[in-house]
């Protein structure tokens, strides 16, 4: 796989991947619970290839903009697709992770890592040839009999990790799938998900609310306002991907985007 990122290109996604049809596109999009309005009016396209990271304060909707993209919500009005098509239901075109990992206790490292596959129908062996495979890539070998328990966070976020790449989608849904990690291994699985970007193409759309995490995985910045969460800043960043994520963040570039994306934020919080 070619590796993608650079600068020019990311100037093309900077406006929402024009010319092209969006890998996901949320277009008009509003999402409540009776009067309770979550979201209004979200308007958001996310090139294929792209790696869009959503900001915003706690409570704004970021999380229920994936929900939507999955399928686990349907908007009140407004669309979502994936690849043109509109998303009805269960979105099997894309694999979601969580922050809580939600791998099964009484499983192994290996089957836990195989269920995409199984659930597809794929035979045991096979399964577990490529679950093998993948797990190696991730830095989860030689646990692949351990139950999740017997894992550290860092591990368990890999095998996480492992699992929704094994359910070979295109498009990775992640909901600040590090943030209870150790600053340490939280920025070694940022370089680990930046190789599994710069090795497979896939399209990810991330929540966090570390700055210095957005700025350091994300082609664009999505901003999203107070509740009823609205997309108030989309900012494009133009160093080429892959990033060194340890050293990028103290670059006078990825310090002037830190203190305008904390201005955006403060912002929005202050309305």
């Amino acid at each position: 796989m070619k590796r993608r990122g650079a600068g020019s290109d990311v100037r093309e996604r900077a406006s929402a991947g024009a010319g092209q049809q969006a890998a996901v596109a949320l277009s008009g999009v509003r999402f409540g619970y009776g009067d309770d309005l979550i979201l209004e009016d979200i308007d958001l396209d996310v090139a294929d290839g792209e790696i869009l990271v959503l900001i915003g304060p706690s409570g704004c909707g970021k999380s229920t903009v994936l929900n939507l993209i999955a399928g686990a919500r349907a908007p009140g009005s407004g669309t979502v697709t994936c690849g043109g098509t509109p998303v009805t239901g269960l979105n099997r075109q894309v694999s979601y992770m969580t922050q809580k990992d939600t791998l099964l206790p009484w499983r192994t490292a290996l089957d836990n890592a195989a269920l995409p596959l199984e659930i597809k129908g794929v035979p045991r062996r096979e399964r577990h040839r490529l679950a093998r495979a993948e797990l190696a890539r991730v830095g989860v070998a030689g646990f692949e009999q351990h139950r999740p328990h017997q894992l550290s966070g860092g591990m368990r976020s890999r095998l996480a990790l492992a699992r929704a790449l094994l359910s070979d989608s295109q498009i990775l849904l992640l909901d600040e799938p590090f943030a209870a990690i150790d600053a340490l291994v939280r920025v070694r699985l940022q370089e680990l998900l930046l190789e599994v970007w710069a090795r497979t193409g896939k399209t990810m759309v991330y929540v966090t609310h570390d700055l210095n995490e957005a700025i350091t995985l994300g082609h664009r910045v999505a901003v999203m306002g107070t509740r009823p969460g609205r997309i108030a800043m989309v900012r494009g960043i133009a160093a080429p991907q892959p990033r060194d994520v340890a050293r990028f963040r103290t670059t006078a570039e990825a310090q002037q985007l830190y203190a305008e994306l904390w201005n955006a934020l403060e912002e929005q919080v202050s309305r």
